[in-house]
C-alpha cells in the first residue's frame, strides 16, 4: 500500500476528460480486500458503502477472483446467439430461489426496469398506466427516471413516459388507485435511495391484493436489496408474497455489471424473440461470477449471520439515535440502514467519517446511509459504531 504514482492527480484528469455527472469524493481508491479499502496515499477506509450495495461479499473475495481468473481462461463473451452453460445454470437457480419461472439478463438495475416496464406493456396490452410511490428509485434510463419520483431528477429531461400515477408510499388507502388502466406497479421493498424506508408491516401484501383484484402486475425493485442484503435472498420473502416480476441488479455479479428480470405466469411468457434485447447480457464469464457469489451466499447459515449482523448493527444505530439530539431514528432491515437526521447533514457527516476512516453514504440530504459487505464482521460492526457516534458529537458540539 505504497504512495501511488499518480496519487493526487485523478480529480484534475478526470475533471478535465470525463463527463460532469457525478459529485465525486476526493478520494483516489487504489485498492481493497474485504470490508477495508485503502487510497492512493496508502491510507485505509472501513467501507459501509460497499460500492452502493454491489460489493455483497467485499473486496478481493478468493470465490470472485477465482471464478474471474477460470472465466478468463474461457469463452468471456459470445453474445446471446448461442447456449452458455454458466446463463443457464444462473437463470435455473434464480428462479428456483425467488419462486419465479423465467430470467432476462442485463446489465444493470436500470436495464432491468426498463424490461420490466416493456414487459408489463406487451402482458398487460391496452393499459397504458404505470404506478410507483413517493420517494421511489428506480433509476436514471427515461423509463426508469419517469417511474422515480424525484422531480428535481425529471425536470430537465420532461416531457418523460406518459400515464405515470405517483401514489403515497405506505398507504394502504391510495391502492385503490390501482385500477383496471393500470399495467403495472413497481415498488421496492426497502426505498434505498429513498431514504431508507422499508415497507410498512402488511403493506406489500396488501399492494398484490390489490394488484390482484385490478389485473395489474406486481413488480419488486430489489435491485438494491436482493442478493440477501437485507437477510433473505429477496426482500420481499419475508413478507410472504409473490410478485409477478423481480428486477435484481447490484450485488448479482459481486461488482462486475450484472442485472436480470425474474417473471412468472403471464409476465414471464409476454417477450418474444425480437420484443427486447442486450448484447452482454448474461455473458459466461459474468455468469460465473454472479454463480460463485450465490455460491456463497445460499450457504447453509450464511443469511442467517446477514441477519444477526444486521441486528447488531441495527441496535447499535438505534442506540445512538436514542443518545444524540442530530438523530431523529435509525430504520432499515439485514444490512441496509439509515439515520435520519433531525436536519439536512447527512453530507457533512459522510465527509466527517471520511476523515475518520469510514465510508459511509447519504440517503437524501438527512439520511447517512450504511450498505457494508455481507461478510462485514461484528469487530467492524463495532468499529463503525464507534466512528459515527464520535462523528456525531463533534457536529453537536460544533452547533
Amino acid at each position: 500500500m505504497t504512495k501511488a504514482e499518480w496519487a493526487g492527480t485523478l480529480a484534475e484528469r478526470g475533471a478535465d476528460i470525463l463527463m460532469n455527472t457525478y459529485g465525486r469524493y476526493p478520494l483516489e481508491l487504489a485498492g481493497g480486500r474485504g470490508c477495508v479499502v485503502w487510497d492512493s496515499s496508502g491510507n485505509q477506509y472501513l467501507d459501509f458503502v460497499a460500492g452502493i450495495a454491489v460489493n455483497a461479499l467485499g473486496h478481493a473475495h478468493p470465490a470472485v477472483i477465482g471464478t474471474i481468473r477460470d472465466a478468463c481462461e474461457g469463452l468471456i463473451h459470445v453474445s446471446n446467439l448461442y447456449w452458455t452453460e454458466p446463463m443457464v445454470r444462473l437463470a435455473e437457480r434464480l428462479t428456483a430461489v425467488a419462486g419465479m419461472e423465467r430470467a432476462f439478463f442485463c446489465n444493470s438495475g436500470a436495464e432491468a426496469i426498463e424490461a420490466a416496464i416493456k414487459m408489463a406493456r406487451k402482458a398487460r396490452p391496452g393499459r397504458p398506466r404505470t404506478v410507483c410511490f413517493e420517494h421511489s428509485f428506480h433509476g436514471r434510463t427515461f423509463g426508469a427516471l419517469s417511474i422515480t419520483s424525484r422531480p428535481a431528477y425529471q425536470k430537465p429531461f420532461r416531457p418523460l413516459m406518459a400515464d405515470v400515477t405517483v401514489l403515497p408510499w405506505g398507504d394502504e388507502n391510495a391502492l385503490a388507485g390501482i385500477d383496471g388502466r393500470t399495467a403495472a406497479v413497481f415498488v421496492e421493498a426497502v426505498q434505498g435511495e429513498g431514504g431508507v424506508r422499508p415497507a410498512p408491516s402488511g403493506w406489500l401484501a396488501g399492494i398484490r391484493r390489490r394488484c390482484d383484484e385490478a389485473g395489474a402486475l406486481m413488480v419488486v425493485d430489489e435491485v438494491q436489496t436482493g442478493i440477501g442484503r437485507t437477510g433473505t435472498f429477496f426482500a420481499f420473502q419475508s413478507e410472504g408474497i409473490f410478485p409477478d416480476a423481480v428486477a435484481s441488479a447490484k450485488a448479482l455479479a459481486g461488482g462486475l455489471p450484472m442485472g436480470a428480470l425474474l417473471a412468472r405466469g403471464a409476465a414471464a411468457e409476454a417477450f418474444t424473440p425480437g420484443d427486447h434485447a442486450s448484447t452482454f447480457g448474461g455473458g459466461p464469464m459474468v455468469a460465473s461470477v454472479a454463480n460463485a457469489v450465490l455460491d456463497v451466499v445460499l450457504e447453509p447459515g450464511f443469511l442467517e449471520g446477514v441477519r444477526e449482523k444486521g441486528t447488531r448493527l441495527g441496535d447499535g444505530l438505534r442506540r445512538i439515535a436514542a443518545a444524540h439530539p442530530a438523530v431523529v431514528e435509525a430504520r432499515g432491515r439485514g444490512l441496509l440502514w439509515g439515520l435520519v437526521l433531525s436536519r439536512p447533514r447527512a453530507a457533512k457527516l459522510v465527509e466527517s467519517l471520511q476523515g475518520m476512516g469510514l465510508l459511509t453514504v447519504p440517503a437524501g440530504p438527512d439520511v447517512l446511509r450504511f450498505a457494508p459487505p455481507l461478510v462485514v464482521t461484528n469487530e467492524e460492526i463495532d468499529a463503525c459504531l464507534v466512528l459515527v457516534e464520535r462523528a456525531l458529537t463533534d457536529q453537536e458540539k460544533e452547533g
